[in-house]
């Protein structure tokens, strides 16, 4: 059991249009890998037979909702697990429509790597580009490129190299780092878990041998360390009255005993004089474990406070500048005030401009329109009621974003990613 615990844990998100083949593609990766059940199969079975397949329909098994299944659409993020001796793994299985562009930035918000499937006779779509914008918002480590169906067009490498050129122009365009390309078949496992002799022209890896080997994205314990507080502990007992610790998880980077630590906002500084997790003492931490730290000194600390490195501090600024995906009906509203929470920290901010709004299907910066509605993707500026402890997301994908929430109905009505600047946030285009 240990081992299994152990095991390193892949999150990968899919993508792609209606009936290119998402769900086929999951089940097939479940299926293959063996990590679906014996009574699970039996009943995918029977559905396939009441549905008039011929075949089993590998994406019966993925079907959890059943308007999902009366209207053919996929309609919400739904998460699948599923582990090979070698490593364990999360999907993330997001809609293609755009009409669900906040659900897909939702699942790939965590992801390591994205497959985007294409179906090999319609190639890239308006879709495909903007699942890659998506991937590209989020920094995503890897694209996969999973160009399916390639049994309808008889395994054609023209067909698949022609595919591949047009999206490296793509991948160019939008600064995607790591792009790999396969053929794949789903329905009938060509290169998904097993190498098909279909393809001999194809050097590459199966998709799950790939998925095996993938380096996870550069560790968040490499990066600075960044300690939000959650939780003052102060017990009551006459026992342990000297005792004063502040809980939270580490969301980058290693902490150990000795380290020089600076408290924001306040840059009051101390040593880290110990490191408790639950029932015992720590030399070291690392995100993402949650600890209790105890210091040298007795300085004010609260929720919302960050505990940090002296020699790796953030930045601290209350203007913020976000790419934001806008997730609620009721259109962002410049100069109105919304709850931000960043961390562990809620603050009262309002909105001071809309910068420009990014056409996703053209690749294309709109400048002048300022009506950001649900799906909208913008460039926007935000003020907030105190300073922010944060970092750009693309150094740190935990303390570089943040959401909106409604102060009135308290719904999270935006997703946001922290940048530098408008014209530095122009590379995408």
């Amino acid at each position: 059991m240990s081992g299994y615990l152990d095991m390193e844990l892949l999150r990968f998100t899919t993508a792609g249009s209606v009936d290119d083949g998402k769900s086929t593609l999951i089940g097939r990766l479940l299926y293959d890998s063996k990590s679906i059940f014996e009574d699970q199969m039996e009943a995918v079975k029977a559905a396939s037979e009441r549905l008039g397949n011929e075949e089993v329909n590998l994406a019966l098994l993925t079907d959890g909702l059943r308007a999902e299944r009366e209207q053919g659409i996929t309609i919400d993020v739904a998460y699948r697990y599923f582990a090979t001796p070698k490593r364990k793994f999360i999907i993330a299985d997001t809609p293609g429509h755009i009409e669900y562009t906040r659900n897909m930035v939702t699942g790939a918000s965590t992801a390591d790597a994205a497959i985007i499937l294409v179906d090999a006779r319609n190639g890239i779509i308006e879709q495909t580009k903007r699942h890659s914008y998506v991937a590209s918002l989020l920094r995503l480590d890897y694209v996969i490129l999973a160009v399916n169906k390639m049994d309808l067009v008889d395994f054609s490498e023209e067909v698949f190299n022609n595919i591949k050129t047009e999206y490296t122009a793509i991948a160019e365009k939008l600064n995607l780092k790591n792009v790999i390309y396969i053929p794949i078949s789903a329905r009938d496992g060509d290169n998904v878990v097993n190498a098909s002799d279909k393809t001999p022209w194809y050097e590459g890896q199966p998709l799950l041998s790939l998925l095996e080997s993938l380096p996870v994205k550069e560790s968040i314990e490499r990066l600075k360390a960044r300690f939000p507080v959650q939780y003052v502990i102060r017990p009551q007992s006459d026992e342990f009255h000297d005792y004063r610790a502040y809980a939270g998880r580490l969301a980058s980077g290693r902490v150990k005993v000795g380290d020089k630590v600076t408290i924001l906002s306040s840059y009051t500084e101390s040593t880290i004089k110990a490191i408790d997790e639950a029932d015992k003492s720590l030399e070291e931490a690392y995100a993402p474990q949650s600890v209790a730290i105890r210091l040298s000194d007795n300085v004010d600390v609260s929720r919302g406070d960050m505990i940090v490195k002296s020699d790796e501090l953030p930045r601290v600024d209350a203007n913020i500048s976000l790419l934001v995906c806008w997730l609620n009906h009721r259109p962002l509203s410049i100069g109105a005030k919304y709850i931000i929470r960043h961390t562990t920290d809620e603050v009262f901010g309002f909105i001071k401009d809309v910068y420009y709004k990014v056409n996703i299907n053209e690749l294309e910066n709109v400048i002048g329109d300022k009506l950001v509605k649900m799906n909208d993707i913008a460039h926007i500026k935000i003020k907030t009621s105190k300073p922010l402890k944060h970092d750009l997301y693309a150094e740190n994908r935990v303390t570089g974003s943040l959401v909106i929430i409604d102060e009135a109905t308290f719904e999270t009505v935006g997703a946001g990613m922290i940048v530098d600047s408008l014209e530095e946030q122009t590379y995408v285009i």
